[in-house]
């Protein structure tokens, strides 16, 4: 046997093949640790077809892969069917529970009862203000205020004068903050246009009359990547000048950043939010840890526009980004 010359030597080869150990399995579909097989489930407030919810299951399944654990994705756009289901998730006697807080009021109860059942709970994507005080432990996503007003100061940078903010879904207190986040470092006005987001061609309809009727409109803002196309297309319709922005990134944004059809992206990098809830779920039942300090774990805002958007295009083909 031949000795290892120094400590370090020995330490930095074993890292290294434990790394590569860990890689492999992870790339083969198998486990990276010999943890129990927790199981743990996420119950969000998404609408049937978001394909933004895809890119948070895919950064979800990963991890879950990664850490031995059993995932369970259940949703609802529907406040009160979600808490049901955060209800049932409880019932199962799941090991730790991933939450969306689009409608806090309506889900305070049924988190109250994980807590109660002694599941962790870990909210996501939504209800950063909530979080803390419904007892989570912690809240991984992006402020939306300040994603808000990152929009705001891109805008000023690109000088424009008046937007239009598009929420598509009524009540969901994020994208009401993301608005007034706009309206907050804007130089300009923002005028809100609420549609019926689970409507495309009503959506579109919407966009379009709004464009017609004032043509000082200069800035058109979406909330969600799905609608950015379809802003663009009632743009066209309308015959208007106005940019088109939007929050969250998918293969068809990066593709219109890329050609100029849209001015630019808010990333608020829903892999990661996947990713790391199961993962932050995991080191709570493993090792006692939490990140964040009380804070919540922010994963943007990041402002994407045409320069970044060629490099980004491959993970958003493959359904990371």
């Amino acid at each position: 046997m031949i000795a290892c010359l120094s400590l370090a030597a020995c330490s930095s080869t074993g890292g290294k093949r434990a790394e590569d150990a860990r890689k492999a399995a992870v790339a083969q579909g198998r486990s990276a640790v010999n943890t129990p097989r927790w199981t743990f489930a996420m119950i969000t407030h998404s609408g049937d077809g978001d394909t933004f919810w895809d890119i948070v299951q895919s950064g979800a399944k990963q991890a879950a892969v990664k850490d031995n654990v059993t995932f369970l994705y259940s949703h609802d756009d529907e406040a009160q069917q979600q808490a049901q289901l955060v209800d049932a998730a409880v019932d199962k006697k799941v090991d730790g529970i991933i939450v969306t807080l689009a409608k806090p009021d309506a889900l305070k109860a049924a988190v109250a009862r994980a807590e109660k059942a002694g599941i962790p709970v870990i909210t996501v994507n939504s209800g950063s203000a909530d979080s803390k005080k419904f007892g989570a432990l912690t809240h991984v996503g992006q402020d939306e205020t300040i994603a808000g007003e990152a929009v705001g100061d891109e805008l000023n940078k690109r000088g424009r004068k008046k937007a239009l903010c598009v929420l598509h879904e009524q009540g969901n207190v994020g994208h009401e903050q993301r608005c007034d986040g706009v309206a907050k470092t804007f130089h300009g006005t923002v005028q809100k246009l609420y549609v019926n987001g689970t409507n495309m061609p009503d959506v579109q309809s919407a966009i379009e009359a709004k464009l017609q009727a004032d043509r000082s409109v200069d800035a058109v803002v979406t909330l969600g990547a799905p609608y950015a196309d379809t802003a663009a297309k009632a743009k066209q319709d309308a015959g208007s000048k106005a940019e088109i922005d939007t929050f969250d990134l998918n293969a068809k944004v990066a593709a219109e950043l890329k050609d100029g059809t849209l001015g630019f992206a808010v990333d608020q990098q829903p892999y990661l939010q996947g990713y790391e809830a199961i993962d932050l779920l995991w080191l709570y039942k493993y090792n006692g840890d939490m990140l964040g300090g009380g804070k919540p774990v922010l994963t943007g805002p990041q402002i994407i526009t045409k320069d970044q958007a060629g490099a980004l295009a491959e993970y958003t083909q493959r359904g990371t980004r």
